[in-house]
């Protein structure tokens, strides 16, 4: 009897060291591994110029694949869900936020965490849902987060992942790239993990030079901060070089620290302020660029628990850099109260001088 509980003990360690390894094996096999710059399609360009003097607008925008809404928590942030609740609050939440940019109207927007193919927002294609019901908007699109399966959390795992950032406009682009980031995480947590990257969009403008729009989300979960440092050095030297070529340049997104001159104290919470958000570090360059925020409203709420107001630690992490050729007419923030994203919005009204 002994020897026979012996042999199903060993049995069973093997068994698992089999599955473990071969899992291990093929999410190696299958990592997704694109080139540093990748040259991406844009769809239904548009005709549009932009004009120094005039004023337009862009909308940065984390839709958070439509599955993080108000009543959503995430384990990664120390709640339990990896999924969106449901296929039917997915959809809600995604025709929410696209009535929001019906009504806005925005010249541009830039979205990060928007789903192709993943089992956490039931396989709907957003990207399709999004352009189709914004058809009179140029879009293209970058995946920063390709895994076959992500196997966490164990009895609730978020499974097959396909998402990344999306540009749309209604201005005329000559050239998208998708530039890979720096800074990955060690074998094997980095073939679960995003592939951070920036979309950069180039528009001509009629004075013969270009508006370089750069939509990013930075890293989030690295310990220390590490990755982000290498991130943001990246950036910096790619923007200094495109402003030294006499470019306008607007980076904007989710940059996951809380951004120069805002105070996470400033709004109401029950909460300490969550392990991951750092304070964006005080030298970046170039110098000369300015932040374009709205500080009255934040943009992001902690997601260990569902969205209570006064509850949640909020943040700023989510705005605007741009370079000191253009100018400023106003920044506004839309209180959305985390109904249906677990960020908010942020518009900027612009002018290139």
């Amino acid at each position: 009897m002994i020897k026979i509980i012996k042999r199903l003990v060993f049995l069973l360690v093997a068994a698992a060291l089999f599955v473990v390894g071969g899992f291990l094996l093929f999410i190696t096999l299958t990592d997704y591994k694109p080139e540093a710059s990748l040259s991406l399609a844009i769809d239904n360009p548009n005709d549009n110029k932009i004009k120094p003097g005039e004023a337009f607008t862009v909308t940065t925008f984390n839709i958070g694949y439509a599955g993080l809404d108000q009543n959503s928590d995430f384990f990664m942030d120390g709640g339990t869900m990896s999924r969106a609740s449901s296929k039917e609050q997915t959809t809600v939440n995604l025709q929410a936020i696209t009535a929001f940019m019906k009504e806005k109207q925005s010249d541009i927007f830039m979205l990060q965490e928007v789903d192709v193919k993943s089992s956490r927002s039931y396989r709907m294609n957003q990207v399709e849902y999004l352009t189709s019901e914004l058809a009179s908007y140029s879009h293209a699109f970058a995946l920063n987060y390709k895994v076959p399966w992500v196997p966490v959390p164990l009895f609730d795992p978020m499974g097959a992942v396909q998402s990344g950032l999306l540009t749309l406009s209604t201005l005329h682009s000559t050239d998208n790239k998708r530039l890979d980031l720096p800074g990955k995480e060690s074998w094997p947590r980095q073939q679960l993990d995003l592939d951070r990257a920036l979309l950069v969009s180039r528009f001509p403008v009629d004075n013969g030079k270009e508006l370089v729009l750069i939509n990013l989300h930075l890293s989030a979960f690295d310990k220390g901060g590490s990755i982000r440092k290498q991130q943001l050095s990246f950036l910096s030297s790619y923007i200094q070089q495109e402003y030294e070529q006499g470019n306008y340049l607007i980076v904007g997104g989710d940059w996951n620290h809380s951004l120069p001159g805002t105070d996470p104290l400033a709004f109401t919470s029950t909460q300490d302020s969550p392990e991951w958000l750092q304070s964006f570090p005080d030298q970046f360059e170039p110098a000369s660029f300015q932040w374009a925020l709205d500080k009255e409203i934040a943009t992001v709420r902690t997601m260990d628990i569902p969205y209570t107001d006064g509850i949640n630690f909020r943040a700023i992490i989510d705005g605007f850099f741009l370079s000191p050729n253009i100018e400023v007419i106003k920044v506004q923030g839309t209180e959305l109260k985390y109904e249906h994203s677990d960020h908010n919005p942020v518009t900027a009204t612009l002018v290139l001088r």
